[in-house]
């Protein structure tokens, strides 16, 4: 903006811009959020321009008090927003006219806001990922402290919901350990990206000014700058990597969720959730319902749509920049509002509930749930190959059903009425117990194995 208050490209555009073009063209109220990051990389670009010698101390000394101003007034409410000025770096530029006259001009001096809106998205992804990552230490932190509870909770592993083989609910819960520590992979491998200066690209072609762009990665924090102009005012990967990152970390709280709300039903009663986590009915009395655990089962939606769309609108985009562009900072901010609710609401809930062991215990107890134990022991103790004691299994489990009884409840006498050469210690495999601490391979459900992994977590 010049002190006329029109846009800077008045000069060439004499027509006033439509109303509706303008308002819908305007992303102040999305990118004043990054107000911080937008005067951080203004005042190392000035810098650098003293530095090397583009400016003179006195014009880099009114700037960079401009812009401190700038900020103290946003800080405290006292600065005014306004769509017509299009963004938040034409806002901050037309202040900064008000506030020290025409040398404010000399800020946009070797800079397009095609490279300084990166150097505020950039910096301001990095912190955001730098949130996210601590966001879920604390959830796995939580997570482990439910695994040191429960390492003796015995519970049924399930197979298409079905009851497949006996493990320790630690060993379950520990399952999601696993996924966050990928998310958190995930989101430590955007600083490769994100860490590349994208300043003193400009426009799309570099500036005939002698900048140095390592000063201005040294300032800001970057590990280094883009190797190519082009290239860098044209990429979003850093944002679809991002999206992608946030998309997988909410379809695993959503499968989190799906499960408790399934074991907290009244056909399972495997968990109940406290009052502060639940929601009532404005009909039925009686209800509990589940609603925080269904809004984190809802919540991935909006993130895969946002990486969808964010993939759309980079489909076919030629280089360099385009207006399509603009809307990348909706779709990262809405993911990550979003993804910060939903962990903190995640956090709540592994706050919140409780272990209905009694109700696991007997749910193990059904289904057959140690047949392969049985068969196993049939490879260890006869030899037989695995597919013959699968079969031999198949017929006393049959033999189960057909007389109501668990694998459990069978005696000696009827077990070698179908395989002759069992021995008397073929009734142990049935404890359950017993068959969670014979998975001792690696990564299994034995309760030593258990210990041991919760203890390497603490340490990782």
């Amino acid at each position: 903006m010049n002190k006329k208050n029109k846009p800077v490209w008045a000069t060439r555009i004499k027509a006033n811009t439509s109303n509706i073009f303008e308002r819908v063209s305007s992303s102040i109220d999305v990118d004043k959020r990054l107000f911080k990051q937008d005067i951080i990389g203004s005042i190392a670009h000035v810098e650098m321009l003293y530095k090397q010698k583009i400016i003179d101390l006195k014009i880099k000394n009114k700037i960079i008090w401009g812009l401190k101003k700038i900020q103290n007034q946003i800080i405290k409410k006292q600065y005014s927003f306004n769509y017509k000025d299009e963004d938040i770096h034409m806002s901050i530029e037309k202040k900064l006219f008000e506030l020290i006259g025409d040398d404010a001009g000399y800020i946009h001096t070797a800079r397009s806001r095609n490279d300084q809106v990166l150097v505020d998205l950039k910096i301001w992804m990095i912190n955001s990922n730098e949130k996210l990552i601590k966001m879920l230490d604390q959830t796995i932190n939580n997570i482990l402290k439910i695994a040191e509870k429960n390492i003796y909770t015995i519970m049924p592993g399930f197979t298409h919901l079905k009851n497949a083989q006996p493990i320790s609910f630690a060993h379950y819960i520990l399952a999601y350990v696993e996924m966050f520590n990928r998310d958190k992979k995930r989101l430590q491998n955007n600083f490769d990206n994100l860490k590349e200066n994208p300043l003193g690209s400009s426009a799309l072609a570099g500036t005939s000014f002698n900048i140095d762009r390592n000063v201005t990665t040294k300032k800001l924090g970057f590990k280094t700058a883009t190797n190519n102009s082009i290239d860098t005012v044209s990429d979003r990967d850093f944002v679809l990597d991002f999206l992608f990152a946030s998309s997988v970390c909410s379809m695993h709280i959503s499968r989190f969720a799906e499960e408790f709300i399934i074991w907290n039903s009244d056909a399972f009663k495997l968990i109940s959730l406290n009052d502060s986590i639940v929601t009532g009915s404005s009909i039925m009395p009686q209800k509990k319902n589940p609603d925080s655990l269904e809004y984190l089962r809802g919540s991935v939606g909006s993130a895969y749509g946002n990486l969808f769309s964010m993939m759309t609108i980079m489909k076919g985009l030629p280089l360099s920049y385009f207006k399509d562009l603009q809307n990348d900072k909706k779709i990262i901010f809405d993911t990550f509002d979003g993804l910060i609710d939903s962990i903190k609401i995640f956090n709540e809930i592994l706050k919140n509930f409780s272990v209905n062991k009694n109700e696991m215990l007997k749910l193990a107890n059904k289904g057959h749930i140690t047949a392969t134990d049985l068969a196993d022991y049939l490879v260890k103790n006869l030899k037989y190959p695995f597919r013959k004691s699968y079969q031999i299994t198949a017929k006393i489990v049959n033999y189960c059903d057909k007389n109501k009884k668990t694998l459990s409840e069978l005696s000696l006498e009827e077990i070698k009425k179908i395989e002759p050469k069992v021995k008397d210690d073929v009734i142990s495999i049935f404890d359950l117990k017993n068959s969670i601490n014979s998975k001792k391979s690696y990564g299994g459900t034995s309760f030593e194995n258990i210990k041991k992994m919760i203890k390497k977590y603490k340490n990782d």
